[in-house]
């Protein structure tokens, strides 16, 4: 049996008490600048604000969660966390049907595949995602700007709308605007899930790609504007 002293126990205390008080890590400047930035224009560096499908074409990466935002949302499990309070989860049992879309955010790690995607839950995390594998509905790829050269944290997402599986899941007419649109709605504000509350800030931005059809998937066209989210979870 192993015996600890009491002072050697108060200096653990008070060692792992440091610790669990240290605030969270503020969002980390990328190489070169001086100061946090919500994101980093990954056309400066040879990046797109489109994705990459096999057949060439690609889906606007038209929602931006800043990297100004709670650290915790810009996880994996925190973005989830968050996704789910507005409306989306993880694929119907988990199954993924099709190939992964790949981007390049200008970071250094050139075309990196998606890191999730997920369907709207139709206010059923379990299983509102099969309702949307059936009848259509909004989902989004998820990318990270982490590389080293534009390590900023920030979320990038492919965001639309698509149709029905008879209809074979193509995205709707003006699906990516308007996939974009609800999703930015249903963020603004506060929202909760689990006993966290989201408190979300919307803006627009223009500028990070052309209006158009040029290069995007079937050739549905664009309004060019970007929503840039920061979302702070609220105390």
């Amino acid at each position: 049996m192993v015996y600890f002293s009491l002072a050697s126990l108060l200096r653990l205390q008070t060692a792992l008490a440091g610790v669990l008080a240290r605030p969270a890590p503020a969002a980390q400047a990328p190489q070169g600048l001086g100061a946090p930035v919500p994101f980093v224009n990954p056309t400066l560096a040879g990046g797109s604000l489109l994705d990459l499908r096999t057949d060439g074409f690609g889906e606007p990466l038209n929602v931006i969660i800043s990297s100004l935002s709670s650290p915790w949302v810009l996880s994996d499990g925190g973005f989830l966390h968050f996704a789910n309070a507005i409306g989306f989860g993880i694929e119907c049992f988990g199954i993924h049907l099709g190939d992964p879309q790949a981007a390049n955010l200008g970071d250094g790690h050139g075309y990196v595949n998606q890191t999730i995607e997920l369907r709207q839950d139709f206010g059923n995390p379990d299983i509102g995602t099969c309702w949307e594998s059936l009848v259509g509905g909004n989902h989004l790829r998820l990318f990270r700007q982490n590389g080293p050269g534009a390590d900023t944290g920030a979320l990038f997402l492919a965001v639309s709308q698509e149709e029905n599986v008879v209809d074979g899941h193509h995205i709707t007419a003006d699906g990516y605007d308007l996939g974009r649109d609800k999703l930015a709605q249903d963020a603004a504000g506060i929202t909760t899930f689990g006993g966290v509350t989201y408190s979300t800030v919307v803006e627009n931005i223009t500028g990070l790609i052309p209006p158009g059809s040029t290069g995007i998937n079937a050739g549905i066209p664009i309004d060019g504007v970007v929503k840039l989210l920061t979302v702070t979870i609220v105390p």
